[in-house]
Order: structure tokens, then C-alpha cells, then sequence
């Protein structure tokens, strides 16, 4: 099946642009509840990867054994926006495992929270590894390199233990074979995992029912389950959609977006949904602020998971002139 139009974009009355893609809604089960397109496209996981590249870093004791804090956990998995707290967190992270930012191999760029770029330029201050999204994640893969003894200089290369172990991860959360997985270099410099979307959903599902694996496993991602839900505001960030998302859905979602128009969002079991649900979309032009968080809300609102009177703003979202008047909208189609 090819993509199909997920969003209109419309000037007065007139569809001036479309966006394509993928979705897959499953359940726990791993029954389809909906698909749209082709849930069998294969793409790149980007960061919506990250609660699985932080769970070697759990299981194999390394955050216990450098008391990493539920806060620091959070930031382990997150894409966040390079505000001050999201700084301080990644900072103390490092120093817990006796390393520096010169340590991190993520690359800087400026905050994604815009005001914070805008009072960094002008106190002439320049951005730091600590500001990249990428930053705990990388923390808690030197931590897991530390802790299992392997090349903290490399620890970002495929053949580092700590990737491999990374890579061993993906595979079983998402039922591929490591073999079968293509390897692609992340923004932050670090590996990352193409898999068909399905697999994607099939992740989270785990994630969150992490029945057929260990208990030292079972007990990870019960971690990064409650660590994502009990601090959102650390996953993405101020104006940013997963924390907008889990915000709006309190208690209900864990939600993970990735670069280039990727997101996962796994629902918790409750009375509608008893074995929970995994939701994995590709928007295919990798638009990731106009057409990804309109389709994401539309689906929670749909899946009633979100009520309709949640984040108008983002349902339709409205599209303004430079003089702030609203004259036109970005819809799900």
C-alpha cells in the first residue's frame, strides 16, 4: 500500500498543500486496530529509539551503580530543548560517572527552545554537548560504558559493547533480527535502526508489557515507563510534543517522537484499552512541526484518548499571516 494524505493543509478554502505517510495502531495482543498506508515501511527509528537505547544502561546495573536519579533516567531517554534545567540534569549526570561534557560525542547546537537560543545570543554565550537533545542519552551510554568497562572514547562506534548491546536491545523489543536491522549514523552521531513501522509498535508494546522477557528486563522498563510519565516536561520541553502530548494525557501515554516526521506513543492498559495500545507514524516528507502533531492529536482524540476539547491548537492547527491573523488550517485528512 503506498502512504496516504494523513493532512491537509488549507489557505481560505483552497488545499494548498498535503502531507503522506504510515500508522499503525496495534494492541497488546499485537491485533491491528488500525493501519493506514504501508505499516510495512521500513525507516529510520531516530531518537523515538531512545527508551531502548537507555535500557542496557538499567538492566545491566550501570544506573543503580551511579545512582542516577528517576529525573536522570528521563533524561536518558529524552529529545530534549536545551533549557537550563535539561542542562543541569545532563551535567550532574556526567559528573556522577566522574566525566565532562569534553567526554560526550553528540556534537552542540543551540537550544531548540527558542527563547532560551534568543537569551544565550544575547548574553554572547555559546552552546555547549550539554545543550543537544541527545545529551543524556549520551551520559547513560558512558555510563554503560564505564560500568562494563569498554572504550569510553569509542563508546558511540557500532563495535563498542555499548552499542552492541544497544543493537541486541532493539532487536528483541522489536522481534527483528539484529542482522536483519540497517544501521544508519544518528544527528548525535551515535547508531541508529531502520525496522518496519510495525516493528516500531511492536516495541512499545513491549515496553510497556514486558511479560516474555527477564525480570531484571521487566524491571528496566517498568523504569523508563514511569520515569517518561512522571517527568514529560524533561522528555521534550517547553512547546515541545511529547511533552504537550503527555501533559494533555496525564497518566494515560508515553510519548517518543524521532527526526524526520516519526512518532511512537504507546497507551497504557485501562478499562478501554486492557492490554494497552502502540500507536507508530512516519509522516513521509519528514515534516515534524506541522504535519506530525496535528496527526498525533487527531489520533489520541479519535482513539478516545484524548478528549476533543484538548489542544485546540493543535486540532485543527491554525495557520496566520505576519500580522497574526489566522487564515487557514493544517487538518487530518
Amino acid at each position: 500500500m503506498p502512504p496516504k494524505i494523513l493532512v491537509k493543509v488549507i489557505r481560505g478554502e483552497t488545499v494548498e498543500s498535503i502531507h503522506r505517510g504510515n500508522l499503525i495502531v496495534i494492541d497488546g495482543s499485537g491485533e491491528t486496530v488500525l493501519s493506514i498506508g504501508d505499516p510495512k515501511v521500513v525507516t529510520y527509528f531516530r531518537s523515538a529509539s531512545k527508551p531502548f537505547q537507555a535500557l542496557p544502561c538499567l538492566s545491566s546495573g550501570a544506573a543503580d551503580a551511579f545512582h542516577f536519579s528517576e529525573e536522570e533516567i528521563a533524561m536518558a531517554c529524552a529529545s530534549h530543548s536545551g533549557e537550563a534545567r535539561h542542562v543541569r540534569i545532563a551535567g550532574l549526570m556526567l559528573e556522577r560517572i566522574g566525566l565532562t561534557e569534553a567526554h560526550l560525542h553528540c556534537g552542540a547546537h543551540m537550544p531548540f527552545y527558542e527563547k532560551e537560543t534568543e537569551r544565550m545570543q544575547r548574553a554572547g554565550e555559546y552552546a555547549t554537548q550539554l545543550h543537544n537533545n541527545c545529551s543524556g542519552k549520551h551520559a547513560a551510554m558512558l555510563a554503560l560504558a564505564k560500568h562494563v568497562e569498554s572504550d569510553v572514547n569509542t563508546y558511540e562506534l557500532l563495535e563498542n559493547p555499548v552499542q552492541q548491546k544497544i543493537l541486541d536491545t532493539v532487536s528483541r523489543f522489536t522481534e527483528i533480527p539484529a542482522n536483519k536491522i540497517k544501521i544508519g549514523i544518528d544527528g548525535c552521531c551515535a547508531p541508529n535502526f531502520a525496522v518496519p513501522l510495525q516493528a516500531m509498535a511492536v516495541s512499545f508494546i513491549n515496553l510497556m508489557r514486558p511479560d516474555k522477557f527477564d525480570q531484571t528486563t521487566r524491571s528496566a522498563c517498568e523504569r523508563i515507563v514511569s520515569a517518561m510519565m512522571k517527568f514529560p516536561e524533561l522528555i521534550g520541553g517547553t512547546e515541545r510534543l511529547d511533552t504537550i502530548l503527555m501533559q494533555a494525557a496525564e497518566g494515560k501515554i508515553i510519548s517518543k517522537v524521532g527526526a524526520d516526521g516519526v512518532w511512537l506513543c504507546g497507551v497504557l492498559p485501562s478499562e478501554q484499552y486492557p492490554t494497552g495500545l502502540a500507536i507508530a507514524l512516519k509522516i513521509e516528507d519528514g515534516n515534524d512541526y506541522r504535519a506530525r502533531p496535528v496527526v498525533a492529536v487527531d489520533v489520541l482524540q479519535k482513539l478516545s484518548v484524548l478528549s476533543s476539547d484538548l489542544l485546540p491548537e493543535l486540532s485543527p492547527m491554525p495557520i496566520k499571516n505576519r500580522r497574526g491573523d489566522v487564515v487557514g488550517r493544517v487538518e487530518a485528512a
